[in-house]
Formats: structure tokens, C-alpha cells, sequence
């Protein structure tokens, strides 16, 4: 009895005591679960860590680069709005030029005012213009461009226009139908298949030459895409001559017209009227034999047995005076203050002092000068004007510089008045970047200072034809300037 009872108290201790293992701190197998249990939590957490982790160093990158992109974009919008500024600014100051340096007529050169890398703050501004000499260059040549260089659209008739570089004979007439005022034209172009009808006034714009028929981007821009006046290096030699082929916009104008008044409001002396008028010119400038002059002037005007027989344009009345003894320094003084028209203005004559060669060559043959000829008196007279600069201040000197016989002026002086030496429209072809050589933009003006004071009759953004400074302006001011 004694012996069971012992073997239930063991049995009992020992039960006691396997759980009393099972259940205490020392349990191996609940420890070691224990222990693995431990090390699988920490592991996700771990790893669940390092994801969050990612997570946030990717969202904070992706924010960081956000940023930059923003920050950029911030600066170029500064640096955009700097450009433009400066644009004003050049436009201001080209108004400025045109009122202290285009007087009477006179067309200023890029001696007298600045047109390059001009600073405006931290912005740059530069004129892009066109050598008067036809120099050929890789590079642009900055300064105005006058208007009267070029033909104009509502002047020019078939025959001039047809001989323009790059122009068709084809083109030319739509051009003559375009602006025909007759309602029906002259020529029978159908629009109708365009959208639209062909409009029988005068030209506006010389953009409105995209919208003849038969326009094409290479007959009215040809090789010169961001219209710059030279061959860049992104651009296309079409014909592999190595130099610029421009297309007709680089001819044409809608702008050229000079006042018959002086600033003052007051009437030009009209030779073709009182004899009374032009002896009192005669005297005032200081011509030889005034009396004697005038008194020829208006007998050959007003014959006493036959009709009148006034002058048509001022190359003919040149030529008349200088057949009575007048010199060319003479005629000069005197023709800043004469016209033969009647009119408040007179409409699309060529400057000859500014005239491209090409330009001067389709003016003459269309006056039915052979090519031959034309192309050498135009060649003539820009050499000239190059050797002769402080001698071009009257029409006189291209009867100095071809002979009073030459064919193209008698061409000239045939009819009405085809030429000048003054002009009162130029463009400001204004590019511009802001600070660091950023922001580019351009923007072209058209100045009028016919009326006295120069203003903006036309305005174009053409900062979408791209960089047009060249590639100098482009290591200096961009390459080199942007950090």
C-alpha cells in the first residue's frame, strides 16, 4: 500500500514536474518555437522596412527630379520673358535710331547705332538685317533692312516680277490677278478649289503671298528656311552653289512709299507748276544760274505753240537740268525739296542706294532692257555706291555712274518715276536671349516714318524658324554663357 501510494506521488511529481518544464521558462521545445517564431517576425518586418524605405527614397527622387524639371522650366520662363523684354526694349531704341538718324529720307547704317550683342539687363538683343553690298557670308549681318530695297507686290508689273530670282512667269501673273482690282481677273485662276476666292485689291503683307496659287515654301522662302540671309548649317544647298538662294519674300514689299511733304507738313516744290516757286528753290539752295534755270524749267513745261509737257518723274527732270548746265553736286542740294506728283505720297519706287543687284536687274529688264545690260548696270551701280559712298545723296549719281545715254536710264527716265534715294520703311528684325543664353525669341517690326515720327505698322513673332543669330552668336551667347 505503501508502495502504490509512493509510485502515485511520483507519478504525480513527475507529471508536476513535465509540466512544470513544459510550461516554464525552461521548455526547449517551446523555447526553440519560441526562437523561430522570433526571427521570422523580425525578418518581414525588416524587409517590409526596407520596401517603405524604397518607396519613399523613390517618391522623394522622383519629387526631387520634379523639381528640377520645374525649376528649369521656371528659369527658361524667366529667361523667355527676360528675351522679350529686351525686344521691347530694341524696338524702343530702333524708334529712337530712326528718329535722330533717318532724316529726310536717309537710310541709317549700323555705324551710327549699335545692332549687335546690344545689353538690355542680363538679355542680349541683335538686329538682323542684309549687307547692302551682297557680300556673301556664312554669318548674319546685322542692321535695318529697308523696304525700298525690294519691288513692291502693288507696284511691280508682271514684267519685273518675272525676273526676280527663283519667281515663275506663272507666279507672276497670279500675283498681277491676285491684286487686280477688276473683280474677275485678268488671268482666270480658280480658288474655289482652295477654299477660298482670289482678292482683287492690293496686297497687305507680303505673307499674303502663301495664298496665290501655285505658292510653294521653296518659291517663297528657297534655301534661306529661317530667313536670315545666309546659308546656315542645317540648311539645305539645294543646287550645291555654295551660296545662299533666297526665295521672293527676300524681293518683295508692300511698305516702300514716300511722303510729297516735308516733315513740317509743308509741300514739296512741284517742278511741273509756278515758275515763281522753283526760282526761289534755285536761289535758296544756292544753284548757278538760278533765274536762268527756272525760266527753261518752265518754257520747256509750258510751250507757248503746243500742249504742256511736264515732266514724268524726277530722273527725267534731272536729266533736263543737267542738260542746261547743272551739275550733279547742284542737283543735290535741291532734290530733297522737289516732285513731279500731285499726289500725298508716291508708292513703291526702288531704292538704288540700298537695291540688291538682283533686284535692280529685274527692275530694268522690266523695263525692257536686255539682261545682258540690266545685269551690268546693276553691278556698276553697286560698285559705285561702294567706292562713292558720301556721293549718292540724289538720283543724279546714277547718271554719274552710267552716262546720261546708258539704256537703263533712259529707261528709267522715260516714264514715271521708278527710283529714289530715300526711303521712310524699315524692318527691325529683332532676335534676342535672356540671361545665360537662354530664351530665344525673335520678333520682326516694320517702322513707318513717312508721317514724321516713327511708328509700328506691322509686327511678326518669328522666334518658330529657329536660331537665325549664326553660329557665332551661338558658341558666345549660348554655348559658353549657359552654365
Amino acid at each position: 500500500m505503501k508502495i502504490k501510494q509512493e509510485h502515485r506521488t511520483s507519478n504525480i511529481e513527475h507529471r508536476t514536474a513535465n509540466a512544470g518544464l513544459r510550461s516554464g521558462p525552461f521548455d526547449v521545445r517551446r523555447s526553440a518555437f519560441g526562437v523561430r517564431c522570433s526571427h521570422f517576425q523580425r525578418g518581414s518586418v525588416l524587409i517590409l522596412v526596407l520596401w517603405i524605405s524604397i518607396g519613399l527614397v523613390a517618391i522623394a527622387l522622383y519629387f526631387a527630379n520634379s523639381m528640377t524639371f520645374e525649376l528649369r522650366a521656371s528659369d527658361n520662363r524667366a529667361t523667355g520673358i527676360a528675351a522679350e523684354q529686351a525686344i521691347e526694349g530694341a524696338a524702343r531704341y530702333v524708334g529712337w535710331a530712326l528718329a535722330n538718324f533717318a532724316t529726310n529720307g536717309a537710310v541709317p547704317n549700323n555705324t551710327q547705332f549699335s545692332c549687335a550683342a546690344v545689353p538690355v539687363g542680363d538679355a542680349h538683343f541683335w538686329l538682323i538685317g542684309r549687307d547692302p553690298s551682297g557680300t556673301i557670308s556664312t554669318e548674319p549681318y546685322f542692321g535695318l533692312v529697308d523696304e525700298a530695297s525690294k519691288l513692291n507686290l502693288n507696284r511691280a508689273g508682271t514684267n519685273a516680277l518675272s525676273y526676280l530670282p527663283n519667281m515663275t512667269l506663272d507666279f507672276a501673273d497670279a500675283i498681277v490677278d491676285w491684286r487686280s482690282t477688276n473683280g474677275s481677273g485678268d488671268y482666270a485662276l480658280n480658288y474655289s478649289a482652295l477654299g477660298y476666292t482670289d482678292k482683287n485689291s492690293p496686297f497687305e503683307t507680303v505673307d499674303e503671298l502663301r495664298l496665290i496659287y501655285g505658292a510653294t515654301i521653296d518659291l517663297l522662302v528657297g534655301e534661306d528656311v529661317n530667313r536670315n540671309g545666309v546659308l546656315d548649317a542645317n540648311e539645305t544647298d539645294l543646287n550645291g552653289n555654295g551660296i545662299l538662294d533666297p526665295g521672293l519674300f527676300e524681293y518683295l514689299t508692300v511698305y516702300s512709299r514716300q511722303p510729297n511733304f516735308h516733315s513740317d507738313g509743308s509741300s514739296l516744290t512741284n517742278v511741273n507748276l509756278a515758275i515763281e516757286r522753283l526760282q526761289t528753290l534755285f536761289q535758296s539752295a544756292g544753284v548757278g544760274n538760278a533765274s536762268g534755270l527756272a525760266t527753261s524749267i518752265y518754257n520747256h513745261v509750258h510751250p507757248r505753240n503746243g500742249p504742256a509737257n511736264p515732266f514724268p518723274g524726277i530722273l527725267n527732270f534731272c536729266l533736263f537740268c543737267q542738260n542746261q548746265g547743272m551739275s550733279s553736286a547742284d542737283f543735290a542740294k535741291i532734290y530733297n525739296n522737289i516732285t513731279t506728283s500731285t499726289n500725298l505720297y508716291t508708292t513703291g519706287l526702288l531704292n538704288i542706294n540700298t537695291a540688291s543687284a538682283p533686284v535692280m536687274t529685274a527692275l530694268f529688264m522690266g523695263l525692257g532692257v536686255d539682261q545682258s545690260t540690266a545685269q551690268g548696270a546693276a553691278q556698276s551701280l553697286v560698285t559705285y555706291r561702294q567706292q562713292n559712298p558720301n556721293n549718292l545723296n540724289a538720283i543724279s549719281w546714277i547718271v554719274d555712274a552710267l552716262g546720261n545715254t546708258s539704256p537703263v536710264v533712259l529707261a528709267l527716265a522715260a516714264g514715271r518715276d521708278y527710283i529714289t534715294t530715300e526711303s521712310f520703311q524699315f524692318t527691325a528684325d529683332i532676335a534676342a536671349v535672356g540671361p545665360f543664353g537662354r530664351g530665344y525669341r525673335r520678333v520682326k517690326f516694320i517702322f513707318d516714318i513717312s508721317e514724321g515720327s516713327p511708328k509700328i505698322i506691322y509686327r511678326q513673332d518669328l522666334s518658330r524658324l529657329g536660331w537665325a543669330l549664326g553660329e557665332k552668336a551661338r558658341t558666345t551667347w549660348v554655348a559658353k554663357e549657359t552654365p
